[in-house]
């Protein structure tokens, strides 16, 4: 173990190994498949941002992957920051061009990547992996379901840049809140990040092609039915709390066509959530995850 007063550099934690970017290369980068350019930079402030500037400048072809092996001003939804210590997980982004789906299905991109995500973690790790919608990746520690990583995404010049921020070899000492996890935590078999990072780009890659053939429909390609088989917001009491400091609580019963929550209330009614942050609500008392 490095003493804590040893300078930093990519060997100073020996459980924490730097990326191999020639291995990852080797094996992810196709002529035909979707991934064009994969580069691992030792740290950065937010790989969202540095991809998203070279989508706005123009020529940034589909598929590009840009990795960090630390991200310092990592954004989560709702201008949140994402940090932890280097080489602790996998924080990394891709650019997405789908010109031939109609712009009002590319919302469902995000909801994709959580699918895609999960199901790869879930194969690579041997962890069993929810989604919180409508971009939370939750493993469960000692019963209590963690939030372990998040997705972001944004529009960047002709397309979209997603962010994947996810904790794979987090101590406990490190966790960032009370509700944080990792995979190390929940007894992941592996944690090794290249297998993780090949797996959830592959999965991805998969998910986006199936998608993309069925023209953006998320029930024609299995999507739909996909994010709510793995979806631990649906059939849970939950409040939305919305843009305009305005709150909704209600059962959620469904992802809808367009990817949007819907939330049965005590009304009777039946209301659609398209953006909002997402509280599980557990018994009388409220407690939160």
């Amino acid at each position: 173990m490095t003493p804590p007063d040893a300078p930093h550099n990519r060997w100073s934690d020996l459980d924490r190994p730097p990326l191999n970017l020639a291995a990852l290369r080797r094996g992810l980068l196709r002529p035909d498949g979707l991934w064009s350019s994969l580069d691992v930079v030792e740290t950065t402030g937010s790989t969202n941002s540095d991809l998203a500037a070279r989508a706005a400048g123009g020529g940034l072809a589909e598929g590009a992957v840009l990795v960090a092996e630390e991200q310092t001003a990592g954004r989560g939804r709702l201008d949140r920051t994402w940090s932890a210590p280097p080489r602790s997980g996998l924080f990394l982004s891709v650019h997405l061009t789908p010109g031939d789906v109609p712009v009002e299905r590319w919302g469902w991109l995000p909801l994709l990547t959580g699918v895609a995500a999960a199901t790869g973690l879930a194969q690579s790790a041997g962890v069993d992996m929810a989604l919180k919608w409508p971009n939370d990746l939750l493993v469960t520690i000692a019963g209590e379901e963690r939030k372990t990583g998040g997705i972001l995404a944004e529009r960047a010049g002709e397309g979209v840049v997603i962010g994947i921020g996810l904790n794979v070899s987090l101590r406990a000492a490190e966790l960032p809140a009370p509700h944080a996890g990792s995979l190390v935590l929940a007894g992941a078999v592996s944690t090794d990040r290249e297998t993780l990072l090949r797996a959830v780009l592959r999965s991805l890659e998969q998910w986006y092609g199936q998608w993309r053939e069925a023209g953006g429909d998320a029930a024609e390609s299995g999507l739909q039915a996909a994010y709510a088989a793995g979806c631990a917001t649906l059939d849970r009491t939950v409040r939305a709390e919305l843009p305009g400091d305005r709150s909704v609580v209600g059962e959620a019963v469904a992802i809808d066509g367009d990817g949007r929550l819907v939330l049965a209330t005590a009304e009777g009614l039946q209301e659609p959530v398209s953006a909002g942050d997402i509280v599980h609500l557990r018994g009388e008392g409220g407690g939160l995850t």
